[in-house]
């Protein structure tokens, strides 16, 4: 049985974990001959404010210089796995899954990373996925022995 792989999405943050998922990623797109895009989602800030008050602060939050750091990082990490840059905005696991639906993708690879608290506070993107994603997903774990 052979699978092709045209679209893959690749879906990271700043994290370790999000960097080895782009490694499978990349070499999945170079076994399949396939295109992959290196996806990025940035939360509303009106989460992220909520979130810290609810840790008992607010942070100091200047969504334009946000968007254009994260423009800047994520197109260097696509141009070093020869791949397109997407940036969104939004609930990042549903705007993933819409975003990939639209978009024709084929397989989804993500992290798994986040602790019982981050996954308590924000849920968690790769479980949504699991449940959600218009296509295959491919969920890669931490290394062992990483925390």
């Amino acid at each position: 049985m052979s699978v092709s792989y045209d679209h893959i999405a690749c879906f990271i943050d700043d994290s370790d974990a999000a960097s080895r998922a782009l490694g499978h990623a990349t070499a999945l797109r170079d076994a399949a001959g396939g295109g992959l895009s290196v996806v990025h989602v940035l939360a509303p800030p009106a989460f992220l404010v909520s979130l810290a008050a609810g840790l008992g602060g607010a942070p100091v939050h200047d969504t334009e210089v946000e968007r254009e750091a994260a423009e800047m990082w994520l197109a260097e990490e696509a141009r070093s796995a020869g791949a397109e840059a997407v940036l969104l905005d939004g609930h990042p696991a549903s705007v993933a899954c819409d975003w990939a639906r639209d978009a024709g993708v084929d397989v989804m690879v993500a992290a798994t990373h986040r602790g019982l608290v981050e996954r308590t506070l924000v849920g968690s993107f790769a479980s949504y996925l699991t449940h959600h994603a218009p296509c295959a997903v491919l969920l890669v774990p931490p290394e062992q022995g990483a925390s």
